[in-house]
């Protein structure tokens, strides 16, 4: 049986201390986390007046709130008396070991951050990285996804791009058409450029400026080459490429302007004749 001064002293010396730290703990716990609330809301209200990706943004925070969350933790234990510093250890061995397993994993990882972050393109841009080329659907915190002119979905590993030349064709507003157009030799050179230029100031579509450049470009085996370079808005660039090539060979047709193409004569000799001769002789 248990007497009045054993209860005294159990309260006195295990109730009352365990249930402060208890309380204590239970402070500290619960004032962290509001803390640690405030902190990731204005986190959050830099990052978004500084208009990065809300992707990019929510991740951060998630981070950071489990971060901060684990020192409250981490404080909340230490109250209650238990020894955090094994703790601690284990969590940092912990760590370093996921790191090293997930190397690649961290590695994309910080490559999207890094893309989200400087963003060298955007969700809609048609760009060409990582050895593929196609409209960017969605960056996110490991891959990013991309559709191909001919509708296929690729997934790419953040690190490859990140890693790698990246080329946005929808970064600019206005974009040049480069085009080559080769006439015969024995064709009016002048009466060509002519033609050629005639057609660059009826596309409407072709700007003003920077003015087009057309020109004498080389010599070739076979042909006189033209360069012809408009500058024209980058939703335009496919179909004024297309568009002018047709008219080109049109135009061409109807002004009696070849457009060399590579030719092989083959010349045939009889030996016959020749054999017919001999047998006679002999």
């Amino acid at each position: 049986m248990f007497t009045q001064e054993d209860i005294e002293m159990y309260v006195n010396t295990y109730a009352i201390p365990w249930g402060i730290n208890i309380a204590m703990a239970l402070i500290i716990f619960v004032i962290g986390r509001m803390v640690v609330g405030i902190i990731i809301s204005m986190f959050g209200k830099l990052m978004s007046k500084s208009k990065y990706d809300d992707m990019l943004v929510d991740f951060l925070k998630s981070i950071l709130n489990a971060v901060l969350m684990l020192f409250v933790i981490v404080a909340s234990l230490d109250e209650l008396g238990v020894d955090t510093t094994s703790l601690v250890a284990i969590l940092g061995a912990a760590g370093l070991a996921i790191g090293l397993s997930l190397q690649d994993s961290l590695k994309n990882f910080a490559a999207g951050v890094m893309l989200l972050v400087f963003k060298p393109f955007r969700a809609g841009d048609y760009v060409e990285a990582a050895g593929v080329a196609g409209t960017v659907k969605k960056i996110g915190i490991f891959t990013s996804s991309m559709n191909t002119p001919d509708n296929k979905e690729i997934i790419v590993p953040n690190g490859k791009i990140y890693g790698d030349n990246i080329i946005n064709y929808s970064a600019m507003t206005n974009r040049r058409v480069d085009m080559t157009f080769g006439i015969g030799y024995g064709d009016d050179l002048l009466k060509a450029k002519n033609v050629l230029e005639q057609m660059v100031k009826e596309d409407e579509r072709i700007l003003e400026e920077p003015a087009p450049v057309v020109a004498v470009s080389s010599l070739g085996d076979s042909s006189v080459n033209f360069t012809v370079r408009p500058w024209v808005k980058k939703e335009d660039y496919f179909a004024v490429l297309w568009a002018f090539t047709e008219n080109v060979k049109l135009r061409f047709d109807e002004e009696g302007i070849s457009i060399p193409f590579p030719q092989m004569d083959v010349h045939f000799f009889k030996e016959a004749d020749n054999t017919e001769k001999k047998e006679s002789a002999e």
